[in-house]
């Protein structure tokens, strides 16, 4: 028996667990956005150098500005490319005034140069980014990813909650994106910028896992509750769109997803409190669950015989290694999370290569996560953990890899497939994080998950990093994506029925076991 026998004999689910959960969600509305805030604060507007006192040196050579539009005075400063457009990274040395008064355009013998005086930045689709205020063009446009791969550290909080408690570091990370989120938006310098981004993000991936840590569950409604507190992420990539419309000053995007929505109602976790030696404290928080409920309390021998193998386990120092000692695990940490971020995060990270508008393209990519999280709680009851995942990244790799069929010039043909990979993606999301929740022991649940997280950032990480292979071959970032879902959605573990004793796992009464040191077993799967 375990904690979650404890649980279903205090009534299961009810009003308690559901203001708990709830209150528990909520801060996903603005916490998840922060994943895709740099669409909009780090997006590229349209940009060309800037040519100083282009109307005193038009003058100086006697054209008329009367009869010239600014756009056609440009063509002496600055090159075309493709054949039309201006060049956004070069400019002529010297003026090429012959091609303002006649319809010359084959000046290849002209030399040019970089952008000495900076760049002159559009205003139509982003007022101000950190592009713009920090001039991050042409060779420097690559800093502009690189705040997406600082933006990491969640096994960093796993470690500290499994140590200090789920609550403590649940309040701590709410409370340090609210102060370090305007520290970003008022950084000084782009260095600054970047480290106390990398901070926010650390505080980030704590809210999210310490929430899904502490809210303990019967066994009975984890899928359910799972599912439901992906709508809660899902709406919050929604609600991003209006924030970014809403507010179009990049500072105070950051300033208002950073806002900390803190509740110090929620009690601690109490599996954790009576792993780490505190059932006092564990039987005062499900007495309190037994008065909403109007049932009878539970007493300490009781509680103390249904953990009794999770207690055992104490013993042991366990470290973020234990997470992937046995091959199963690995496929999990590695594997599954590295390859369900990177599929998911490459085209939701780059949405101005649709060549639609950002905030419409957003806003679709965002709400097809409803229906798909919805379509998760059926596909988790029907096909079970292992399949539903695998199912999820198959098809989004199907969905991926039709794209790479489809020309770059046809955006419409290629944002239409990209939305339902979108939906397949996120459901698999869903699944991972119930998937790998369920499979670590309480001692080293939040390490694991953290472990397991960091790695999805890594996939994250990575997965812009793949777009620059665009000037290679067009196609090459979607055969990547695609391809990495397949390889990896086709070796997701089950550890169902199995007996592995003395190896990887024991499948005993209660529940799966794990050894994480020789001759060491604890309660796997509650």
């Amino acid at each position: 028996m375990g904690f979650a026998d404890t649980l279903d004999e205090r009534g299961g689910f009810g009003r308690f667990q559901f203001i708990h959960v709830a209150l528990l969600s909520i801060p996903g509305l603005l916490m998840a956005s922060q994943n895709l805030l740099n669409n909009f604060t780090a997006g590229m507007p349209g940009h060309r150098c800037s040519v100083p006192n282009r109307t005193s040196l038009a003058l100086s050579h006697n054209v008329s500005l009367s009869e010239l539009s600014d756009a056609r005075i440009l063509q002496a400063f600055i090159p075309t490319a493709d054949g039309s457009r201006l060049s956004k990274c070069r400019r002529y040395t010297e003026a090429q005034w012959h091609l303002v008064e006649t319809d010359v355009s084959n000046v290849t013998e002209a030399d040019t140069e970089t952008c000495p005086d900076g760049w002159t930045y559009e205003k139509t689709e982003f007022l101000n980014a950190v592009v713009t205020e920090r001039d991050l063009a042409c060779a420097l446009g690559p800093l502009r990813r690189m705040s997406r791969t600082i933006y990491m550290g969640d096994v960093v909080f796993g470690g500290l909650s499994d140590r200090f408690g789920r609550r403590a570091l649940l309040v701590w990370s709410r409370f340090q994106p609210a102060a370090l989120g305007t520290c970003t938006a008022l950084s000084p310098s782009y260095l600054a910028y970047c480290i106390f981004l990398f901070v926010t993000g650390m505080s980030v991936s704590g809210v999210i896992l310490n929430a899904f840590s502490l809210s303990e569950l019967p066994a009975n409604t984890r899928t359910v509750v799972a599912v439901a507190s992906s709508f809660f992420i899902s709406a919050g990539d929604v609600l991003l769109v209006g924030i970014a419309y809403c507010v179009p000053r990049w500072l105070g995007q950051l300033q208002v997803c950073c806002v900390a929505l803190v509740s110090r109602w929620c009690p601690e976790s109490p599996r954790w409190l009576v792993v780490n030696g505190r059932p006092e404290k564990a039987l005062k928080g499900i007495h309190q669950v037994a008065r909403w409920r109007e049932i009878k309390r539970v007493c300490f021998q009781v509680l103390e015989a249904h953990m009794e193998k999770e207690v055992k386990s104490k013993r042991t120092i366990h470290t973020a290694y234990d997470s992937f000692r046995s091959p199963g695990m690995r496929k999990i940490s590695i594997c599954l999370m590295f390859s369900t971020s990177f599929a998911r995060y490459g085209p939701a990270t780059d949405l101005q290569k649709f060549g639609a508008d950002i905030y419409l393209v957003q806003l679709i990519f965002g709400a097809v996560d409803l229906p798909a999280t919805l379509g998760t709680f059926a596909t988790l009851n029907f096909l079970g953990r292992r399949v539903s995942p695998s199912a999820s990244l198959m098809l989004s790799a199907a969905v991926i890899l039709t794209n790479t069929f489809v020309s770059t010039e046809l955006q419409t043909e290629r944002t239409a497939p990209a939305v339902p990979g979108k939906g397949f993606t996120s459901a698999s999301f869903t699944c991972v994080y119930l998937y790998t929740g369920e499979l670590y022991p309480t001692v080293i649940r939040r390490t694991g998950m953290g472990f397991s997280s960091t790695v999805a950032r890594v996939g994250s990480v990575a997965a812009p990093a793949v777009l620059i292979l665009e000037d290679v071959l067009p196609a090459l970032p979607s055969i990547i994506y695609g391809g990495s879902a397949v390889l990896h959605g086709s070796v997701t573990p089950s550890f169902e029925g199995l007996s592995l004793q003395g190896k990887y796992f024991l499948n005993g009464a209660g529940g799966l076991l794990i050894p994480l040191k020789k001759g060491s077993e604890i309660q796997f799967g509650n």
